[in-house]
């Protein structure tokens, strides 16, 4: 009987889980896991916290997942060292558990920079999990002054779940604009104006450099007072595991189409996991929830013998806040195609006959149709360009693709 251990416990593992028992119903699966509670939808966490969602509707999969797919889970425990010659995982609490294939599933962990007097801040926070969504709704019982240092996606929406519990809410960040990561000047000003107008406060361009207990001291010489402090600065893959036993990692674990590390019978999936952007031809982390669920199905399926692949891996975004929704794909080169609409813009790049990116703000209907064209590299001249630019709509397709792609009768 095959032995399977799976390092991690969100949407990647499992989806290893699934990939697995979809080739070998037998095997033993073990999963490590650091938090203490079955797999949940992360990004709903902000949603908790502003109310929109209760712990019971959190759940990634059913309460029985684990016992449904013969899984020993060690909740609570962290993998501390890979021994890949003697293909054993050991614990933080001294077990060792052997394994014939491996997944580190791990994700990431918050990026706290050495800010000087940070240890003089009493309720500090990150913004990650669950657990963090909790700490922060009891510290903001009663109304505060909430400090955020950056001003991405994490940041933002920690913002927008405060919104209702906090007195006031003042973000900063070094960049000069919000979501520097994947918007342009033109699209964060927009995003920027109507979170302003929700109550929230920008320092942007200007961040803390050092603390002394509830007051931040700014890059530009500003002091900003505060109740309670959270640090979403951004995030660092885990890659430990795999680079103290000697694999292969740039700023993610590095992997194949398979989801195959340096390692022999070692994978990686997730946001742990740094694989080909086809949008640009780079390698990335590419930490989303879709990459990670078809990730992790890979590598299980390919731990259990079988032969499936993610190779055509695109970054994306869809995301809200306060009523005004914004998707974002691929990389933003080449020829610039903007479309204003009554609610909102749409951005395009094109580069070589192929759109490479967009950025979406209030008009994401269909938005799916744009990202095929930049996963299947459809050259645009097969395609009405200038009507998808005004409308996501499958008629811009030739009929035979239509019906490849949208099951049409043509």
């Amino acid at each position: 009987m095959k032995r399977y251990v799976i390092v991690g416990n969100g949407v990647a593992a499992a989806a290893c889980v699934e990939g697995v028992r979809s080739r070998d119903r037998d095997g033993s699966i073990t999963v490590i896991s650091a938090e203490t509670r079955p797999v949940y939808c992360r990004p709903l966490i902000s949603y908790y916290l502003e109310g929109k969602t209760g712990q019971e509707k959190m759940d990634y999969r059913p309460g029985d997942f684990y016992e449904e797919n013969g899984c020993r889970v060690l909740y609570g425990t962290k993998a501390v060292c890979l021994d890949p010659a003697a293909k054993t995982v050991t614990t933080d609490d001294g077990e060792t558990v052997y394994y014939d294939a491996l997944c580190i599933a791990a994700g990431s962990a918050p990026f706290v920079p050495p800010f000087e007097g940070l240890e003089t801040v009493q309720d500090k926070y990150t913004f990650m999990t669950l657990d963090d969504a909790l700490a922060l709704e009891k510290a903001t019982e009663t109304q505060k002054d909430v400090l955020i240092v950056g001003a991405g996606l994490i940041g933002l929406k920690c913002a927008e779940g405060l919104s209702g519990r906090a007195k006031s809410i003042t973000v900063c960040d070094l960049a000069g604009r919000v979501l520097s990561s994947i918007l342009d000047d033109e699209g964060a000003k927009t995003v920027q104006a109507h979170l302003e107008g929700h109550g929230l406060r920008f320092l942007l361009g200007n961040t803390a450099t050092r603390f002394e207990g509830n007051t931040a001291y700014m890059k530009n010489g500003e002091t900003v007072p505060f109740d309670v402090l959270v640090l979403a600065v951004g995030v660092k893959p885990n890659v430990l595991l795999i680079r103290d036993a000697g694999g292969a990692v740039g700023r993610g674990i590095t992997v194949n189409e398979r989801m195959e590390t340096s390692l022999p019978d070692v994978y990686a999936a997730g946001d742990c996991a740094e694989g080909e952007d086809i949008s640009c031809g780079m390698r990335r982390v590419l930490a989303i929830m879709p990459n990670a669920y078809l990730q992790g199905h890979a590598a299980g399926v390919n731990m259990a013998g079988g032969n499936e692949s993610f190779g055509n891996a695109v970054p994306m975004n869809a995301i809200g806040f306060f009523g005004l929704h914004l998707m974002t794909a691929g990389f933003y080169t080449g020829e610039v195609y903007e479309e204003k609409t009554p609610h909102g813009s749409k951005k395009f790049f094109t580069e070589n006959g192929l759109l490479k990116g967009f950025i979406l703000i209030g008009e994401t209907q269909r938005a799916g149709l744009y990202t095929s064209l930049i996963r299947n590299q459809t050259p645009l001249a097969d395609v009405d360009f200038d009507l998808l630019r005004q409308t996501a709509t499958a008629a811009a397709f030739p009929a035979g693709t239509r019906a490849d792609m949208f099951g049409e009768v043509v």
